[in-house]
Parts: C-alpha cells; structure tokens; sequence
C-alpha cells in the first residue's frame, strides 16, 4: 500500500490537517465501515443465542491477540479494559497501598495516573523531569526511590512534551514494580514490554479505534488482586459472590465492551502500513523543525510523535483559531503551549497548515 493510498482511508484527512492523535485518532473508512457491518449483524441474531455469544468471544479473544502482539505479549498476559484511566485504576486499587507505602511518579503525568495515584492512600513522591533533558530522567526519578517505595508510576511517552522516558533502564535498575501509562507511546513508537509489569494501552488515540476503548498488559496476573470484578473476572460463581477467578489477565477486565467497539478496532489495529513508526518519526521532525522558525518548540527531538510550542497568543485561544482554519490541535492546560500530533498519516501540506495558521 502506497502512503497516498493509505491516507485515503481516513475521511477526516481531506478536510482537516488532523494533528490531535494524543487525544483521539482518525478514523479509518474501514474502521467505520465494520462497526457499522457489527451492528447490522447484532440485529439481525438478536443478540442472543450461543452462537452470538460464542462469536463475542472470539472477537475478544481475537482482539486481544492483536494488542499483544503489538507490545511484544501473549493474549493471555492482556485484559480489555475501556481506557488507559481504566488500567491506572485496576493496578493501583489492586496492589492495596497504604499510608505506609509510597509511589513514585514525574511532574509530568496526566490526571488519569495522578488521580488513582492520590486516591490510593500511598504517599506519592514526584520526580522533577518536565521540561528537562531527557538524559537526566533517569537518575531524577531514581533518586526519589527510597525503601518504603512500592510503586513506579509514570508515562512511557509524556503527554505534555513527547520525551520518552527510561522505563525499562529504571525497572532493570529499580526491580520494583513498574506501571507504565501508554496513552500517548503504543501506535505512535515501537513498544516491547519486556520485564515491565503494567503496561496501559489506549485505543482511541494512535491505534485509532472507536472511543472509549483499550487494554492492559499484567506480566503476572497472580501479582495483582481483583479489586474491580466484573463478570469477566470469574471461571465460576456461587450465590454468596464467592468465584474461581479466570486464569489469565482477562480476570482484569473492566466490564463489557460494545460489539461494535470490538469490532472497529479489531480493524484500526490491521490498518498501519509496515513503516507507520518511520514515517510517524519522519514528519514529528519536520514539524519541529517547521516550527521551531517561528516559535519556542519545547523539548527535544527524535522522542515521541508529540510536538508542543509556545504560541504568540493563549493556547486555547490558539487551538480554536486554528480549528476555523481547518486544523486539530489542542493547549496543555497549565502549561502555556499548544501540542501538535504527529501521525504517520500526517503529511507535509499538514505542517504547512499549521504553520501558516500559527503565524497569522
């Protein structure tokens, strides 16, 4: 497939230079087309009926095989869940922190890790990285380790600036327990999950599937309690509530999921051409370059897909101006930038869009 004909799957891209994937993604013709297939399909059976069923299953199962395989997993290592906010939650109620504990995180997380962070009783020390350089990361959350630490909580991709942070160097140097939040890393760099312990994936960002949907990987499901059942938690249950848990990271999974949902991304997640994370790296560069001419761009180059910049005016006030010239972005609220995503999908007209508007 030629990068002209990959393109031409995503409607949106002919009106819009779309630059807002570390929010939501694109939505691809096809992807659109099998959720619409779906929902014929669940009228047409009723839904109901063991074979309907059996089939949801093996969508699930089907789907999860995908995102494994994505990350470097085994399905059985995967649960669907409906957000990355989701798996935050799920891993954080599940380890039973307390006051006693403590969780180390950056100054650069986004509320929905932050949040189950400070609701879950631990005391949570923060790691100065925002707007520093990359190679300092490392030893900056390190040094907040101390021997009450439980947890390391923190993004692969930081959604502010696009630095990819040392996940695996800090989990090889640490060997504490590592909970990644991978809204804004898997679909938009290559992820290999490796020794880590928690990934969280979003669906409705780079993998560009329906909304809301994503997944999480537990290296060790017997690590972690169930502390959100949902039916898909149990193998079987007596009338007291008391169950044989699922074998595997589905046990994890936080409740049921649309056919349709299901459906769409187990489309979106077909459609990347083979060099999506080449050409995704490609253009973020040029757009960096494109804008570092005519504003502050923050950060460093060659990190995520991410590009965030201080505009002459008020970010907000910025995004919505650009959005009436027909191009996505949004502000980093508290930050005085603007961010720019960068998909491989996005092409140099895009760049020349965004530039132009930020210069008017």
């Amino acid at each position: 497939m030629t990068y002209d004909e990959a393109r031409a799957l995503y409607p949106v891209l002919a009106r819009f230079a779309y630059l807002n994937a570390g929010t939501l993604g694109p939505l691809a013709q096809p992807t659109l087309a099998a959720m619409a297939e779906r929902d014929r399909f669940d009228q047409d059976q009723g839904r109901g009926g063991r074979a309907w069923f059996d089939g949801i299953l093996a969508l699930r199962a089907r789907v999860r095989g995908k995102v494994a395989e994505l990350i470097g997993a085994t399905p059985e290592n995967v649960a669907i869940t409906s957000s990355t906010t989701d798996g935050c939650n799920v891993v954080v109620a599940g380890l039973g922190l307390g006051p006693g504990d403590e969780i180390v995180t950056t100054n650069s997380e986004h509320p929905g890790l932050l949040l189950p962070l400070h609701v879950s009783g631990a005391r949570v020390r923060v790691a100065d990285v925002a707007n520093r350089p990359t190679a300092e990361a490392l030893e900056r959350i390190a040094a907040c380790v101390g021997p009450k630490t439980r947890l390391l909580a923190l993004s692969h991709v930081l959604w502010t600036t696009g630095q990819v942070m040392p996940v695996d160097e800090l989990k090889r140097e640490t060997g504490l327990p590592l909970l990644v939040d991978g809204a804004q890393s898997v679909g938009a760099i290559p992820v290999d999950v490796g020794e880590l312990d928690f990934y969280t994936i979003s669906g409705q960002k780079w993998l560009c599937g329906p909304e809301p949907i994503g997944a999480l990987y537990v290296r060790d499901p017997e690590s972690l309690r169930i502390a959100f059942p949902t039916y898909w938690a149990q193998t079987s249950i007596e009338p007291d509530g008391t169950f044989v848990p699922r074998d595997d990271a589905e046990r994890f999974a936080t409740g049921w999921t649309a056919t349709r949902m299901l459906a769409g991304w187990e489309t979106a997640l077909d459609l990347p051409p083979e060099w999506h994370f080449e050409r995704a790296a490609a253009i973020t560069e040029h757009c960096r370059s494109e804008l570092a001419a005519i504003c502050e761009v923050i950060g460093e180059p060659s990190q995520g897909t991410l590009v965030s910049f201080a505009p002459s005016g008020d970010p907000a006030e910025t995004a919505a101006r650009l959005y009436e010239r027909g191009v996505v972005i949004r502000a980093v609220p508290g930050t005085g930038w603007a961010r720019a995503s960068c998909g491989w999908w996005t092409n140099e007209d895009d760049i020349d869009r965004l530039v132009a508007g930020v210069s008017a």
